[in-house]
């Protein structure tokens, strides 16, 4: 194993080399400095790659918020709204409007004062639907058969955009509520944990339920541990500082054995912060990071490429970018650049 390392990078240099050139042999100037010209390469992007990559970071995160609510939108209306129209539509046919539909000609009985069309299944309507419907086909062509005009003329008077679109959202809430208050109880919970059981024993199914469940946890459900605030700790070993979470105080037998105070501190994992490892650290190796929970969590999820602004560093210079004006907060609750009066003893000399 010990020859490993140098056929890895034989490997490499086979792949980027394939003539057989090593990088020795290549000049140095072909490697900084532009065949053409002769002049140093800029490592800089140009003025208009960078524009555009500026633009992108700009304009991609609002887009792709509204992608993600059309996306949900649309699937709830493909998979809920859809068929719930249909149901409703159905059941109005049946219910109000079946009567009005005529097998045979309605013109031969005296009783009926209405004028009929008749349609390609051979069936009756009334002219003023047929003639509604044919001035509001919609989307889809005019419908040729008893049942789609009447759920066209449906559409058209009683499940209007405007009516049924707060009135569905409504009611979704209000089964939401309920399906929450139901599974909050002992029944719905236990009904609920077996399901989930089930769900988490299925082969192929148990590995995309378990990463969306984790996803759905994190991002709706109440947040059951609270942060105190932000540290940056030395782990997992001397050297590498890692962002965590105070929870809290530890354990008493944990500070006495330590013969020092303690805290306790959630170390998240990139880049699902919902996961990750509870420590028990001694509050003199903590450093308070001057950045908020949700930025916190945003440099986990992110894997570290979303930096506070406050804690961002120009690279030109080594300084920060944007110059803080409020100090990071101790881990004894004092406020750097005050000194805490302690009591002191006055001393004084006669003279003789």
């Amino acid at each position: 194993m010990a020859g490993s390392p140098r056929y890895e990078l034989s490997a490499c240099r086979l792949a980027l080399y394939p003539n057989n050139t090593s990088m020795s042999s290549i000049p140095p100037d072909s490697q900084s400095h532009d065949p053409d010209s002769g002049r140093p390469k800029d490592p800089r992007l140009h003025p208009f790659r960078r524009a555009i990559l500026r633009g992108l970071a700009v304009l991609l995160p609002p887009l792709l918020t509204v992608v993600i609510f059309i996306w949900v939108w649309n699937t709830l209306r493909e998979y809920v709204l859809i068929p719930v129209e249909t149901g409703l539509t159905n059941v109005m046919i049946v219910s109000h409007y079946h009567q009005q539909i005529k097998e045979q000609d309605p013109h031969l009985d005296d009783s009926v004062d209405e004028a009929y069309v008749q349609l390609a299944d051979r069936r009756w309507v009334p002219k003023r639907v047929h003639d509604q419907v044919l001035e509001n086909p919609g989307s889809a062509v005019m419908p040729n058969t008893a049942d789609g005009v009447f759920r066209r003329y449906i559409q058209i008077n009683h499940l209007q955009w405007w009516k049924v679109g707060p009135l569905f959202i409504l009611s979704l809430l209000i089964i939401l509520s309920f399906v929450g208050r139901f599974l909050a109880a002992g029944v719905g919970r236990y009904i609920w944990n077996s399901f989930d059981r089930i769900l988490q024993h299925l082969p192929i199914v148990r590995n995309v339920y378990g990463a969306v469940k984790q996803v759905t946890d994190f991002v709706f459900s109440e947040r059951e541990i609270e942060f105190n605030r932000v540290v940056a700790v030395e782990y997992p070993r001397k050297g590498i500082w890692s962002v965590g979470f105070v929870t809290g105080e530890s354990m008493m037998d944990i500070r006495g054995a330590a013969n020092e105070p303690m805290v306790t501190v959630l170390m998240p994992t990139s880049p699902m912060p919902a996961t990750g490892f509870t420590v028990s650290v001694k509050k003199s190796e903590t450093i308070d990071l001057n950045i908020t929970i949700d930025q916190a969590i945003q440099f986990v999820v992110s894997c570290g490429v979303v930096v506070p602004p406050q804690q961002a560093i120009n690279a030109a210079n080594g300084k920060p970018a944007i110059e803080s004006n409020s100090a990071p907060p101790s881990t004894n609750g004092e406020v750097p650049g005050e000194t805490t009066p302690t009591a002191s003893t006055d001393v004084s000399s006669d003279k003789e």
